[in-house]
């Protein structure tokens, strides 16, 4: 995966609009976040689940995380429910099994009201007993748009 440079940043800002400091931290609580995440670098991108992680310890809101990615141009990879693949591959089906018509029916009711999110995804597989990639695969198969990452990444 290739660094995360000022293009980016110009296409992401271009589609996505996060406030810098989102949580308004004092500058300690910013350098300790931004240490915080520099630190649980691994080979130069931070994991979605380390983000939530440093969140959860910091006790800050996800989206102060990824405000602080974005600034130090760090990727982020391993998304939890599925994004940000390297293989452009389309969706495959071969052995796709359906959840159950409950959740399908949820689902698309959330695509009508533009509410699939990631945060949706995350209730969802709570509320259902799944695993969140299990959600949004069925939401893939059915070409359901998840919108809104808790990171800020999409």
């Amino acid at each position: 995966m290739r660094d995360f440079n000022e293009t980016d940043k110009k296409k992401k800002k271009a589609r996505i609009q996060i406030q810098e400091n989102p949580a308004n931290l004092s500058k300690e609580e910013l350098l300790r976040l931004e240490d915080k995440v520099k630190a649980s670098l691994k080979d130069g991108y931070i994991s979605c689940p380390v983000a939530w992680r440093i969140a959860k310890e910091e006790n800050v809101p996800k989206i102060a995380v990824g405000e602080i990615t974005d600034r130090l141009s760090i990727r982020i990879d391993n998304c939890q429910i599925g994004f940000f693949k390297v293989e452009k591959t389309p969706y495959d089906d071969s052995d796709h099994k359906s959840i159950g018509s409950e959740i399908i029916t949820v689902l698309e009711t959330l695509v009508g009201n533009n509410e699939l999110t990631c945060a949706k995804i995350f209730e969802l597989a709570r509320q259902f007993k799944l695993k969140p990639m299990v959600v949004a695969n069925e939401a893939n198969a059915r070409d359901l748009k998840i919108h809104s990452c808790q990171l800020g990444c999409f």
